[in-house]
């Protein structure tokens, strides 16, 4: 029996972005469709309370403006995620978001709404008593909002156990660690079930994202929970050097340092990336290179 092919995690990362944007868009047109032929059934058919086109404009017009806060939504998880150590401190903060994501969501909503009326030759109204269905739509809307964020921390679940996500080597139970701890000198990667150790000389970049600095190695990106500033203290500064407040470098895969005009930097590293490095550590990299090519 031929066994499945394996998952090709670097194919899935070139169509990752598009994967992304066309999920978020059929699932709310799909949504748009089923609650458009409910409200129309409702409205239209049974009650004859609405024109057979007013329910497809009420639903067209809230998924559209929950579309656009979409990356709203997806940045703030990143920035307060829900994880099993993180979601009872971060719960309260998405509660204040979602009172935010109401508001923004119903106000655009009814924009949008009024602006299709116009163009009908009518007019819409929202409802003599605002406050009563302000608070209907904050019921709606804080489940969306659930929804998005639970649809969205799941995804980054598998994905990172897809990639593979790194995290420090922790000391033993008994005796003494094997290297140190402070300057560890690899890191324990754990993929699909499976476990191995990569080198800290072999981490080309780091850039921060989030709650995680994300380890460039061959190719590859390994999510490390932690701060920039945090996995800077641990690394060999004769190796390592900050960049940008948001990348570090191993001095030994830098290729070529260009000066621009602002003052700032562009890096160009060995497996072809291209790093920012700001006026505030250009500096450090002249005293270390000077202006030139560093490497071929």
């Amino acid at each position: 029996m031929t066994p499945a092919p394996a998952f090709d995690y670097s194919r899935f990362q070139r169509w990752r972005r598009p994967f992304e944007i066309g999920f978020w868009v059929v699932m709310l047109m799909a949504n748009t469709v089923f609650n458009g032929m409910v409200a129309w059934f409702d409205d239209v058919y049974r009650m004859h309370r609405a024109d057979s086109i007013e329910p497809w404009i009420w639903e067209a017009s809230s998924s559209l403006v929950l579309l656009l806060l979409v990356p709203t939504v997806v940045w703030a998880t990143r920035r307060w995620p829900m994880r099993f150590d993180t979601w009872r401190a971060n719960l309260k903060v998405h509660l204040g978001l979602s009172v935010a994501f109401c508001l923004v969501h119903v106000g655009l909503m009814i924009v949008l709404r009024r602006l299709a009326y116009a163009a009908m030759g009518e007019h819409y109204d929202f409802g003599d008593d605002w406050p009563l269905q302000l608070g209907y739509e904050y019921l709606k809307d804080i489940r969306t909002y659930a929804s998005f964020v639970l649809t969205i921390t799941g995804y980054g679940f598998v994905v990172r156990r897809l990639q593979g996500e790194a995290s420090l080597l922790a000391e033993p139970d008994e005796g003494p660690p094997v290297e140190p701890v402070d300057r560890p000198e690899r890191f324990l990667v754990r993929k699909l079930g499976k476990e191995f150790l990569v080198a800290a000389r072999e981490i080309e970049w780091l850039q921060a994202s989030g709650n995680y600095v994300n380890l460039h190695v061959r190719g590859r990106n390994y999510p490390l929970r932690a701060t920039m500033a945090g996995i800077e203290e641990r690394l060999d500064p004769s190796r390592f050097e900050r960049v940008h407040r948001s990348y570090l470098i191993n001095l030994d895969y830098l290729a070529e340092i260009e000066p621009l005009d602002t003052g700032d930097a562009r890096l160009a590293m060995r497996d072809g990336a291209i790093i920012p490095c700001s006026r505030r550590y250009r500096a450090q990299l002249r005293e270390r290179f000077g202006e030139t090519p560093v490497g071929a």
